[in-house]
């Protein structure tokens, strides 16, 4: 005869039985709910879970890599990098791990130490193509620009439907001055990604470099059209209409620059410039006096202003500005050029011909001509 258990024990059996048989699953169901919190932005969320797949597995590499990349984007840096370097210690190897804790250590400022994870990333993982752009961006980063610009090129051959990987490409071979070719990289990433209001911002910086104005507002306007919360898109857009000398197009973009952020010295300044066209010229110094009270270093603001001043026949003034510039910038022939001039004009013809003859031995050829004309 088989004897049965009481259904009561059998209960209690079961009972005692599943808590052990789901912990094996439980880490893996826990990391797999934590990576859609990941990718649904719910990195707390995340770090919470992952805390509880690692409590019921051990040495779970992984785990510790996900929760160090959720701290990573919660700003948590150096938590970050203590997950990152115990899922290292469980697997040397881990290329995943290695990279993420270069772009921890990036985030950090820490070039050099995120240069060596990213080298030991590709060294165990040669096809890695988020190893090659980490590195590029820490080869940027340190001025490496042909460094750089290999792992981007390395980068896209690994990995060549990417829109981001052509745009960070373009970017160093703009900076390298090759336009023609980063005007390329940039109609390549719109055809993969037509959505980013940045690349066509970037790709009329590279068509004004090259001389082509009308084409470069064209994109501009393209960029703004789609993303018109950002000042340095009109700003640029207002330099190419300046260029054009379109300065009430050019007045109206920089209005809504400084609309949107009021402290950029440079922008005051360039308005300023648009005035002085405009003849304008309280308007100009009104903008060149905010640009040197955001920034009292910069020798350009004071001869700029000093230009209005002239304009306006306050000699005096404009031969203040032109000396505080020549505290700031001592060796610019330009400035004792203007200056010796704004002197001359103010009726001091023997101070002013001191200051020409010293731009002439800066090396200002239009000075020899002021020196003929004023100093006979």
């Amino acid at each position: 005869m088989i004897n049965l258990l009481p259904m009561k024990a059998l209960s209690v059996i079961v009972m005692i039985l599943f808590p052990f048989l789901g912990i094996a699953q439980s880490a893996e169901e826990l990391y797999d709910k934590a990576v859609k919190s990941i990718e649904n932005e719910k990195y707390k969320e995340a770090v919470q879970t992952l805390t509880k797949a690692i409590e019921a597995k051990a040495k779970y590499k992984e785990a510790y890599n996900q929760r160090g990349f959720a701290k990573n984007l919660l700003g948590d840096f150096y938590g970050a990098i203590g997950d990152y370097n115990i899922a290292l210690e469980i697997d040397s190897t881990f290329a995943d791990a290695l990279v993420n804790r270069g772009d921890a250590k990036f985030n950090l400022g820490d070039d050099y130490g995120a240069l060596e994870d990213f080298d030991k990333a590709i060294k165990y993982d040669p096809k890695s193509a988020e190893a090659y752009t980490s590195r590029g961006f820490a080869k940027y980063n340190l001025e490496d620009l042909q460094g750089a610009y290999f792992d981007f090129s390395k980068a896209i051959e690994l990995d060549p439907d990417d829109a981001d990987k052509y745009f960070n490409r373009a970017v160093v071979k703009a900076e390298l001055e090759e336009y023609i070719s980063a005007i390329d990289d940039y109609n390549k990433s719109i055809s993969l990604d037509p959505s980013d209001p940045d690349v066509y911002n970037y790709l009329g910086v590279a068509k004004y470099n090259i001389g082509e104005v009308e084409e470069a507002v064209k994109d501009y306007n393209k960029s703004i059209e789609m993303d018109a919360t950002d000042p340095v898109k009109f700003e640029n857009r207002a330099l190419a209409k300046s260029t054009l000398e379109d300065y009430e197009g050019a007045l109206a973009d920089y209005n809504k620059s400084i609309e949107l952020f009021n402290e950029d010295p440079d922008t005051y300044n360039l308005r300023g410039v648009v005035k002085y066209n405009l003849e304008n010229h309280e308007g100009a110094i009104e903008d060149y006096n905010k640009a040197i009270e955001l920034d009292p270093y910069n020798p350009v603001y004071y001869d700029n202003r000093a230009l209005s001043k002239m304009a306006t026949e306050d000699y005096k003034g404009a031969i203040q500005d032109y000396s505080y510039s020549i505290e700031l910038f001592p060796t610019d022939p330009e400035t004792f050029h203007q200056r010796g001039l704004a002197k001359i004009q103010k009726g001091d013809k023997y101070d002013g011909c001191l200051d020409l003859n010293t731009a002439v031995e800066l090396g200002s050829e239009e000075a020899k001509a002021s020196v003929k004309e004023h100093c006979k």
